[in-house]
């Protein structure tokens, strides 16, 4: 097993990328994961070491990669992957955070976590297997949170001898899925690699002579990044109201999620309203003139008016979201008790929480036949654990909310359970 130079490709650095590895259970991913660390030389010393000293107790001819992300006992034991591993790596163009999420039905929330925030989504399918339901549940809930770049990966080339039919025949029938379901559209592309032996991974290698497109790596340093849009509307969830001692001046913190500020900008305050003028923008003791998404900030206004932790901070001259009271939602439930309409829960929004109930579950999504069940009547549908379901959500004050679709930051929600205060469910705004 060879760890040759990586070629600089460019100097250019196209900033962080999160992306997710899915698919059923052995299709590869941990072990592709593991591929991606060793050939971008991301691992240390001591873990390659760690790593021979398992090759050689096992009697294997070469390390087992996806040791490097199956880090649970129960896993390694299993040979599996449960929790959600995060990794990171980079090379001469960018760096890059992976989540590894897990293969099975039950670890649906897993998945949910993993997606929620990614920009791409490397969807594993064995050579030999084709695609099964797995794949197809994976790649929807995947087009479901937003993921918008869809990389299916049909891995496991060597054990077909590299066969161009195998995988010409895997990408077809996965396109003709994909024009029968109803979702988010999202950019696919089809690269043959084997993640055990590292081609088109990093490196191209001899035995795909006939795939001529880019390798895995040149595929996610190419993907367009959905995070910190500073083009979009200013979103600045206030975090914390600071009003220093022996003094009468406030400023208001937090992290912007979108756009950007500047000294001067006409401000509105929602969901109250209010309007005022910035006139200070701070990072630490630094003043800036200008700042943007993904940047936390303090800001100082020219009006003393009434502003508290969760306000909104919009720029008047931009697309502003209407204070609501009621949202639709898709939800993901995380919690092993189901989801019970007679209780309120507490609903956390950005910086923002506030007390909110289900009026309605509309839908729940069938995770075998991909469709959504609407509610007949007859019957309450219930939400247990794992299940996505499409529901109506009334607060008792008012949400300052994008569209998931707009704004994952200010488009998402949790719900707490207020006995417990163990996080209940998952959501993301219509």
């Amino acid at each position: 097993m060879k760890r040759e130079s990586i070629p600089e490709l460019s100097i250019e650095d196209r900033g962080v990328l999160r992306f997710l590895t899915c698919g059923s259970v052995d299709d590869g991913k941990s072990t592709l994961i593991g591929r991606l660390l060793y050939d971008t030389k991301t691992l240390l010393s001591d873990t390659l070491d760690t790593l021979a000293r398992h090759a050689n107790k096992r009697g294997l001819s070469a390390p087992d990669l996806s040791l490097l992300t199956d880090g649970l006992t129960a896993e390694r034991e299993q040979g599996i992957t449960i929790d959600v591993a995060y990794r990171y790596f980079a090379t001469a163009r960018r760096k890059f955070i992976i989540a590894d999420a897990p293969g099975h039905e039950q670890y649906t929330r897993n998945m949910v976590t993993a997606a929620s925030t990614a920009d791409a989504a490397v969807l594993l399918v064995d050579a030999r297997k084709g695609i099964g339901e797995q794949t197809r549940r994976h790649a929807t809930i995947a087009r479901l949170l937003g993921v918008r770049l869809l990389i299916v990966a049909v891995n496991k080339m060597d054990l077909v001898e590299f066969d161009r039919a195998r995988f010409d025949a895997i990408a077809a029938q996965f396109r003709t899925w994909l024009a029968q379901h109803n979702g988010v559209e999202s950019d696919v592309r089809f690269i043959p690699l084997s993640a055990l032996d590292g081609d088109m991974v990093v490196e191209r290698g001899a035995r795909l002579p006939w795939y001529e497109g880019p390798t895995l790596v040149q595929l996610l340093e190419d993907a367009p990044s959905t995070q910190l849009d500073a083009d979009a509307a200013l979103r600045l969830p206030v975090q914390w109201v600071c009003r220093p001692q022996q003094s009468d001046v406030r400023s208001y913190a937090g992290r912007i999620e979108a756009g950007r500020i500047a000294t001067g900008d006409e401000i509105i305050v929602l969901p109250g309203g209010r309007r005022s003028r910035v006139t200070r923008i701070a990072i630490g003791e630094e003043q800036l003139t200008e700042a943007f998404a993904g940047q936390s900030v303090m800001v100082l206004l020219s009006d003393e008016i009434d502003i508290s932790r969760g306000d909104m901070l919009v720029r008047a001259a931009e697309p502003q979201c209407a204070p609501r009271r009621e949202i639709e939602a898709t939800i993901c439930w995380l919690a092993a008790e189901p989801l019970s309409p007679a209780r309120s829960y507490a609903l956390q929004h950005t910086t923002r929480a506030v007390k909110a109930r289900i009026a309605a579950i509309d839908a729940k999504l069938d995770l075998h036949k991909l469709n959504w069940a609407p509610d007949s009547g007859e019957a309450r549908l219930e939400v247990r654990l794992n299940d996505l379901a499409r529901v109506r959500i009334k607060t008792q004050q008012p949400l300052v909310a994008d569209t998931y679709r707009g704004n994952r930051d200010t488009g998402s929600f949790i719900l707490i359970d207020e006995a417990t205060h163990n996080t209940v469910a998952a959501g993301l705004i219509a």
